[in-house]
């Protein structure tokens, strides 16, 4: 699965202090350890051979289901070309068939086979098991709560049977699309307004802020380059220790998270509608309470 460049090395990093009630950064850690946990189908099933795998099928056996590659693919975070080489792996095992939309002939409607459903059905002990290590920090009421609120910030149907690794992973691409969007005419990214908001707190290592991040040391290299030719973050070495950069913000660093936070509560806030600020509220505490059982 596409990860986006999110480090392994995150499980059990303290949620930093001015991150912590943000949902954006709240799912993208919920996701990294939900990726983590996520069982391995290779050699198992034909055709489905990962946790990305059984989300598209499930996603499609869902009663009423009648996605086209696109809206699959916006839904689950997966781009266009990767989509149609699942898609066609799929169909050749007999799993998903493509019929073409009568509402528009230029796309595909897909729908899930009896062998597909079959598929799903032999893989959901492995995903149920690894949702109970997702959510072990969460009484049942609690998970029944927090598999609530995703679906109802997803506009998903209440009271069905929900897979919260399934909701965790599609509301972080939900959250961050919104969130790049509303941040796009600001010349920042979402990565970015994180690292801001880490290094506003106090300046740290490379190897600190991707740490905390949740993403790889490779990636948070590439923010670090990005802030630093924007003026907005400097590389100063570490006076305990030579070998390595101590990264703090600076002045045009400040002004610019100043101007991206309001932004970003204004998305937030405008996503979770639905939820109420009560309910932002809440999810916010129980993904911050999943996240701690893992520390």
């Amino acid at each position: 699965m596409d990860v986006d460049a999110l480090s392994t090395q995150a499980a059990g990093a303290e949620v930093p202090p001015g991150l912590a009630g943000y949902a954006a950064y709240l799912l993208r850690r919920a996701y990294a350890l939900a990726n983590r946990l996520a069982p391995d189908f290779t050699g198992t099933t034909e055709g489905a051979g990962s946790a990305r795998d059984f989300q598209v099928l499930d996603a499609l056996g869902e009663p009423g289901a009648a996605y086209s590659q696109q809206d699959l693919g916006d839904r689950l975070g997966i781009n266009r070309t990767t989509m149609v080489k699942l898609i066609d792996r799929f169909e050749a095992a007999g799993q998903v068939t493509r019929a073409r939309n009568p509402d528009d002939r230029r796309s595909y409607v897909l729908a899930l086979t009896e062998d597909g459903r079959a598929a799903v059905k032999a893989m959901d002990p492995a995903v149920a098991a690894a949702d109970d290590k997702l959510t072990a920090g969460l009484t049942a009421a609690e998970r029944d709560r927090l598999d609530a609120l995703l679906a109802e910030l997803l506009s998903r149907p209440q009271g069905g049977p929900h897979r919260t690794g399934s909701l965790i992973t599609q509301a972080h691409h939900f959250v961050r699309h919104r969130i790049e969007a509303a941040l796009a005419d600001s010349a920042l990214q979402a990565r970015h307004f994180g690292a801001l908001t880490v290094l506003a707190g106090a300046a740290c290592s490379q190897q600190q802020l991707a740490r905390r991040l949740a993403i790889s040391e490779q990636a948070v290299l590439q923010v670090v380059d990005d802030l630093e030719r924007a003026g907005r973050v400097a590389r100063d070495r570490d006076p305990q220790d030579r070998r390595r950069y101590a990264l703090r913000i600076t002045e045009a660093g400040r002004v610019a998270l100043r101007g991206a936070r309001g932004v970003v509560e204004a998305a937030e806030a405008e996503m979770g509608t639905a939820l109420g600020a009560d309910g932002r509220a809440e999810l916010a505490a129980l993904l911050a309470a999943l996240l701690r059982a893992d520390s």
